[in-house]
């Protein structure tokens, strides 16, 4: 079987978001890239009862190169931000929290220093219907210089060089929507300028901020 491990991976991820509440039903798709190989979610699947088996295997082309299944119908979306980011994983859900921010602003600005991780202010790419080429292009725009993006009336996405960091960003990126939710509920966020942005990466490129390292 083809790409077995990186099916496994995309299976385990599809079990990790489900139990978290990021993903209901059939309402998102995983892949992951390895050389000029795509392995996705099946369309009409239940993320979280996938297996290895079930997942498709697609060349950039989006031709069908191994697997049983049709491909998820966000195919266009994941080749095209493949094409444009050299990722190497893509998560995408209708996460509740930062789909309602999609359906409602046009950014999450950076209310948060962990947002750094996810390139700074995360953006709403404009509505398209799903699947369509013309979705593809906005989310790619989205996401330049960036590791997540909201899509309008429709969900969340993220990106990563492994599927376990696509994971964690779409998780961030739920984590990070569900702060701001609270804070505009507040009262008005106060937000890090560019300073205290620039601050914060010159702090955690010095000691390695997000990694474990010996005494």
């Amino acid at each position: 079987m083809l790409l077995e491990r990186e099916r496994e991976e995309l299976a385990a991820a599809g079990r990790r978001l489900a139990a978290s509440g990021l993903v209901i039903g059939t309402s998102g798709n995983l892949s992951v890239r390895v050389d000029d190989l795509v392995a996705v979610t099946p369309t009409g699947g239940v993320i979280s009862e996938l297996t290895a088996e079930m997942m498709t295997v697609l060349d950039l082309e989006g031709g069908i190169v191994e697997g049983e299944l049709a491909p998820t119908s966000e195919v266009p979306m994941h080749l095209a931000v493949y094409r444009a980011t050299g990722t190497g994983a893509i998560t995408h859900t209708h996460a509740v929290t930062s789909t309602a921010l999609a359906c409602t602003l046009d950014e999450i600005p950076v209310v948060h220093y962990a947002m750094l991780s996810l390139g700074g202010t995360v953006r709403v790419a404009p509505y398209a219907t799903y699947g369509t080429d013309e979705l593809a292009a906005h989310v790619v725009a989205a996401l330049d210089g960036r590791q997540a993006a909201l899509l309008r009336n429709h969900g969340s996405l993220a990106i990563g060089g492994t599927v376990e960091k696509a994971v964690a960003n779409l998780e961030l990126t739920e984590w990070v929507a569900e702060l701001y939710t609270r804070c505009l509920a507040l009262g008005s966020p106060h937000l890090l300028d560019e300073k205290a942005q620039e601050a914060v990466i010159l702090q955690a490129l010095a000691g390695d901020y997000g990694t474990t390292r010996k005494l």
